[in-house]
């Protein structure tokens, strides 16, 4: 019955992904409709990289085992990005770690790059996933619908408790948690002068008024 159970979750992820990621997407190629497409796994992506097939640093996402670009970044986008690291490198209580732009693997055939991820260094870097992430922020300005919306649901689908996205324009930040297969619960949207802290982490508190 536990094969059977987990059968219907790994398809229910494939049905959300495939609504989800429904729209054009920048430098891809689209197959003609009701064409047969190969799925690649997490794994299969590793080879490709060693093989030197693919860069190690493309900027590429798995989702459903099809590869997604990622959109560029922009100036605003990396001077907030090193900012929260360095506001987090600060702060964080000393149990705990983060790592920048990871390869989070969610299943074995989709795996998402948020800008930050915040772990328990007891789980360790090789045990991150959708369980054991305490926080991943994702910094947007040209892909802030993306962030918000359908990358906003995956993450949801795999049980990633909270999520922040930073509008790198507005500063404003989108905080999602209470994670659902279809979404989460709970979406706060917060002002600039507010005091940012994840319900894992109440001790870190970041103020993106201090981004100068």
């Amino acid at each position: 019955m536990s094969a059977l159970k987990d059968h219907h979750q790994h398809q229910d992820h494939h049905d959300l992904l495939a609504q989800t990621f429904d729209g054009p997407v920048p430098l891809t190629t689209q197959a003609a409709e009701g064409l047969r497409r190969r799925r690649f796994t997490v794994a299969e992506i590793e080879a490709m990289v060693v093989a030197g097939i693919m860069e190690e640093d493309e900027r590429v996402e798995l989702i459903g085992g099809e590869l997604v670009p990622m959109s560029a970044k922009g100036i605003r986008h990396e001077r907030l990005k090193t900012f929260l690291m360095m506001e987090l490198a600060r702060k964080l209580p000393d149990h705990l770690a983060f790592t920048p732009e990871t390869t989070f693997r969610l299943s074995e055939d989709t795996f998402l790059e948020p800008d930050f991820a915040l772990y328990d260094k007891a789980d360790g870097l090789e045990g991150l996933n959708g369980a054991t992430c305490l926080l991943a922020i994702e910094v947007g300005d040209s892909s802030l619908a993306y962030d918000r919306g359908r990358k906003a649901a995956i993450y949801a689908a795999f049980g990633l408790r909270e999520l922040w996205v930073v509008d790198a324009v507005r500063l404003q930040t989108r905080v999602f948690r209470e994670p659902t297969p279809t979404g989460y619960r709970r979406v706060i949207d917060q002002d600039t002068d507010a005091a940012l802290s994840p319900d894992a982490v109440r001790s870190l508190v970041i103020r993106l008024a201090d981004f100068a």
